[in-house]
């Protein structure tokens, strides 16, 4: 199993940025897909991006393609979030996860089995 630790979170203003990255313990890092999923008060955990095992692979909610990017870097043992073109609607905890497959292009919170404590993203207006 892998560990998960996120940071980069903090406040931004709309129209900006922020670059979130996780760390992973365990030696099956590269092993799994890995996935970023967001939290917004009163909502429902929702998807974001998602890479396969190398991160040659990726894909994104509608909702944030094309402003953000996920990549990953496994001899480092980290993946990343890069976000742009920030708004208030993207305000959420954002947790990584490690998929519980080697298979990727799962949007499903059940198919992801290691998950990290989040981090807060707020964007203001």
């Amino acid at each position: 199993q892998v560990q998960l630790v996120e940071s980069g979170g903090g406040l931004v203003q709309a129209g900006g940025s922020l670059r979130l990255s996780c760390a992973a313990s365990g030696r099956t890092f590269s092993v799994y897909p890995m996935g970023w999923f967001r939290q917004a008060p009163g909502k429902e955990r929702e998807f974001v991006a998602g890479t396969s095992r190398t991160g040659y692979y990726t894909y994104y909610a509608d909702s944030v393609k094309g402003r953000f990017t996920i990549s990953r870097d496994n001899a480092k043992m980290a993946v990343y979030l890069q976000m742009n073109s920030l708004s208030p609607e993207d305000t959420a905890v954002y947790f990584c996860a490690a998929a519980r497959s080697t298979e990727w292009g799962s949007r499903e919170i059940g198919d992801f089995g290691s998950w990290g404590q989040g981090t807060q993203v707020t964007v203001s207006s």
